[in-house]
Parts: C-alpha cells; sequence; structure tokens
C-alpha cells in the first residue's frame, strides 16, 4: 500500500459509490429510489469536480443539477404516481447482452488507457480561476464562452416543467 495517496483513496471511494448508484439509478423498480440513487451520482460528480480544484464547476453541479434537475424528477414522480408502472421483468437475454456491453466497453477503455498512455501525463498544479474570468467566458458568445450551453440547459429545464404539468394536467 506504500505509494497510495488520501486522494486516491477518496478518489476510489467516490468512484465506487457513483458506480453502484448509477447501476441503482437504472435498475431499480422503484422510481423514488431511482431518483436518490440519481442524486447521489450527481454528489459523487461534483466531489469529483472538487477534487480537481474546479470549485466553480462543482458548485454549478450541486445546485444546477443535484439541485434542480432532481427536484424536477421527484416533482413529476410525486404528481403522476407512476410507482406501479416500474415493476416489469427484465428479461435474462437483456441481463445478458447489458453484461455484454459493459464487459467490452470496459475492455475498450482498458485498452485505449494502455495503449494511448493517457494515464501517463499528470495533472497540473492546481490554480482558482478569477471570477471577472468565468463570469466573461460564461456570458460570452465567442470561442470556448458558454451562453448557448446554458440557453439549451434552460430549454431543457422549461421542457421537463411543461412535460411534468402536461402529465399531471391528464388527470
Amino acid at each position: 500500500m506504500e505509494g497510495i495517496t488520501l486522494g486516491q483513496v477518496v478518489f476510489g471511494i467516490v468512484a465506487l459509490m457513483m458506480a453502484v448508484c448509477s447501476v441503482l439509478a437504472v435498475t431499480s423498480g422503484r422510481i423514488l429510489r431511482a431518483a436518490t440513487a440519481l442524486l447521489f451520482v450527481l454528489f459523487g460528480t461534483a466531489g469529483l469536480y472538487f477534487m480537481l480544484g474546479y470549485t466553480y464547476l462543482g458548485a454549478v453541479q450541486l445546485s444546477v443539477y443535484a439541485g434542480g434537475i432532481v427536484v424536477l424528477y421527484v416533482f413529476s414522480i410525486l404528481l403522476t404516481r407512476s410507482d406501479k408502472n416500474m415493476n416489469e421483468r427484465i428479461p435474462r437475454g437483456r441481463w445478458f447482452a447489458a453484461i455484454l456491453t459493459v464487459l467490452a466497453g470496459f475492455g475498450l477503455t482498458v485498452f485505449l488507457l494502455s495503449s494511448y498512455g493517457f494515464a501517463r501525463f499528470s495533472v497540473p498544479p492546481l490554480v482558482e480561476l478569477d471570477p471577472v474570468k468565468v463570469g466573461n467566458a460564461l456570458i460570452g458568445m465567442e470561442k470556448y464562452q458558454f451562453v448557448l450551453p446554458f440557453e439549451v440547459v434552460s430549454v431543457l429545464l422549461l421542457a421537463c416543467m411543461i412535460g411534468a404539468i402536461m402529465i399531471a394536467r391528464k388527470r
């Protein structure tokens, strides 16, 4: 165990939690449990951003995704009461195909990491960015500026809210 740092141990724990919760989010038979598992995956993603030193991106992950989108999911879940629709059994052939796909993806990832040497590159020293530069990058419309992605996310959130309202109105 010599040479393993605390950061690597924490990364392993967070990555394992994210992997387990992501599988639970898509295989759970109850929709509220799936939304809770999704919430933990989003928290883990924010934790990885914080570990990399991207404090702004981690805060955005927590506030926008883990806060806003999961609240919309839970809101639509509680409005529709669709807990009974998710109790279908998955055929064995689909389980086999899913496991085979996961193993093929894992093998491809290991092959790419080992043959192209992505793991050999080191992480540059962490430097906190100037908030003015971050703000200008967020509201700019030039190359490497992010006003368009934020507009797309706002349209996605609006579509989620309209969908939840339309589903709730059918009753």
